[in-house]
């Protein structure tokens, strides 16, 4: 299904005056305004990305009881488990908070759960060996804000519990020592969207804060804290969180702190990826390159591996799995590519991908790690909803199921849950989700999923669509304008890199694919005059149709500086294209 290009309404008048009151150059208060900033007040505090802006940690709802709990068991010795989830947010908030109790001269472990075996959140069985080995607190880290019936078991076992979290809250408020979360009932924290990592770093904080008696603290622990904004801002940008408001200085700061002094392991990580000799990491480096390897090794069954790379000092073992999770990588690829070429055969073969309102692909021994990645790829492939389910090959009658919404806006939890009675159980948001089905109910699970989407479809008036914030063609992309377009960065959920749209573009040279499994496409395009290399990352199946063309396209694009061996280029990233002849001239579409 292609979609609708919705170019944001061009107001000249805002974008005039917010140039002149907040001295910027029209570019910038062009893409400001068209992300609803008007005035200069609103564009100073987007634009402004100090580590001031950072709001004391006391003031996020349960940290001062939180602290509190920790210092106590600090000073006595008290045996702590810090029990973090197992994808990248949750590592890194795990490490984050770890790495300082350590510094503080706590007892302290961690655990994660086997993404394979035990599945999200806090576990019964868990809790009760941690309890055995001895373990009197519990720090939960991007997990617990709905583990009512684990907080009672920790009560009973003798074990102190601290949750720490940002997910949605339940009805009811798990009875723990202390509950960390930005949206607590009952407080009104300025800003909701911390992810597990941020939440982790603000408690660190804290504990710091307290142990020096006042808001300055020693100098070890302020090189700990500034390198905890690298692990903080790996989270954030993994977790797709918006970066607005605290998460832009989050990332932005910590993304200074990995040019300039990350941990041991993410130093070796750097290394095995060569990005310790990129001249520019951004958000892109972390959503590509660091991000995956760690979440590799969760989705794997190893993000202990992945937390001690995190935790570890300097020396050949931080070498050592910084080698093994890049490798684990290259192999959750391998899965992932194999799980995908299959389901996407089978979405062609055996549905319409064009008129289905959703897709339910099932197969014999998918790997459950790479699923919802897989998911995530075919839903934004064919524009609606994907569920990825994974057939239990020992002949199991229970199966796992995970699914996404390619941008949508069909709330996938509402379509599941009107399918509840097909479901073994269910969990997830709008946007992404997970099940437990068994296999004699996929049949009519799939008809039920796809009705209820259907219905979503007609009742929200859903039109799969790409923002596009102006028209502007290749000729004026220059250095100049690249560089004041990335004073918007850091660029995110919620603070997209700007799409542009132009008309009359012809190949000035054919389509080729490239990369590792000739998965992406490279092409020289021509408008007039100027010729700009485009790069379409997981496009590669554009190839043949942009070669056949005999007409010009029209292209949405995000513009780049391309950095090698000392030059600096300006390239796109095509995003969509269409023919010219398919459409009339691109309109505004108010929205």
């Amino acid at each position: 299904m292609r979609r609708k290009w919705r170019i944001i309404p061009h107001d000249s008048a805002r974008v005039e005056r917010l140039s002149r009151t907040a001295s910027l150059p029209p570019v910038v208060a062009q893409l400001l305004v068209s992300r609803g900033i008007y005035d200069a007040e609103s564009a100073d505090k987007f634009l402004d990305t100090k580590l001031k802006g950072l709001r004391d940690p006391q003031t996020l709802p349960g940290i001062p009881e939180a602290t509190a709990v920790l210092v106590r068991a600090i000073e006595n010795r008290v045996p702590i488990v810090i029990y973090g989830d197992y994808d990248c947010d949750g590592m890194t908030g795990t490490a984050i908070l770890v790495n300082g109790l350590r510094l503080l001269n706590a007892d302290v472990s961690y655990y994660v759960p086997n993404r394979l075996e035990d599945g999200y959140g806090l576990n019964e069985e868990a809790i009760r060996r941690l309890a055995e080995r001895g373990k009197r607190l519990i720090v939960s880290v991007d997990c617990g804000i709905t583990s009512v019936d684990h907080a009672e078991l920790c009560k009973e076992l003798g074990v102190e519990l601290v949750i720490t979290d940002h997910h949605t809250i339940g009805e009811t408020i798990p009875g723990a020592a202390a509950v960390v979360h930005p949206r607590l009932p009952g407080t009104s924290y300025p800003f909701g969207e911390l992810c597990g990592a941020g939440v982790a770093f603000k408690l660190a904080w804290s504990v710091c804060q307290h142990q020096c008696g006042g808001k300055k603290v020693s100098e070890p622990l302020r090189r700990y804290l500034m390198q905890s904004l690298a692990l903080a801002a790996i989270g954030t940008v993994a977790d797709v969180v918006p970066l607005l408001d605290e998460n832009r200085i989050l990332v932005e700061h910590g993304i200074r702190m990995l040019k300039e002094e990350p941990v041991p392991g993410l130093a070796e990580l750097m290394r095995v990826t060569e990005l310790d000799q990129s001249p520019n990491l951004n958000t892109e480096s972390i959503s590509f390159t660091l991000a995956p390897r760690l979440n590799a090794a969760g989705r794997l069954g190893q993000a202990q591996l992945a937390i001690e790379l995190l935790t570890i000092e300097a020396g050949e073992r931080a070498q050592q799995l910084a080698d093994y999770i890049h490798q684990l990588n290259n192999q959750r690829d391998s899965l992932q590519r194999s799980v995908y070429l299959a389901a996407n055969k089978q979405a062609k073969e055996d549905f319409d991908v064009e008129k289905d309102a959703a897709l339910v692909l099932a197969g014999v021994g998918w790997h459950q790690g790479v699923i919802g990645v897989v998911a995530g790829r075919l839903a934004e492939k064919y524009a609606k909803p994907v569920m990825v389910i994974s057939l239990s090959s020992s002949g199991k009658p229970e199966s796992i199921g995970s699914g996404r919404v390619g941008g949508t806006n069909i709330n996938l939890y509402d379509a599941l849950s009107e399918c509840e009675d097909k479901l073994v159980r269910f969990g997830g948001h709008a946007a992404a989700a997970g099940i437990t089905i068994n296999e004699n109910q996929l049949a009519d699970f799939r008809e039920d999923f796809c009705e209820a989407v259907a219905t979503q479809w007609i009742e929200k008036q859903v039109v799969p669509e790409i923002s596009i914030d102006a028209e502007a063609s290749l000729g004026q992309l220059t250095l100049e304008v690249i560089r004041q377009i990335e004073t918007l960065a850091p660029f995110g959920a919620g603070n997209p890199r700007p799409v542009l749209c132009c008309r009359d573009v012809t190949l000035d040279e054919p389509a080729r694919k490239m990369g590792s499994g000739e998965r992406h496409l490279t092409v020289k395009l021509r408008q007039g005059s100027k010729v700009v290399r485009a790069v379409a990352f997981g496009a590669a199946d554009w190839c043949e149709e942009l070669n056949e063309l005999s007409e010009p396209i029209e292209i949405a694009y995000r513009p780049v500086i391309n950095e090698f061996r000392g030059y600096r280029n300006v390239e796109i990233h095509l995003v969509d294209w269409r023919l010219k002849s398919a459409s009339q001239h691109p309109e505004p579409v108010e929205g």
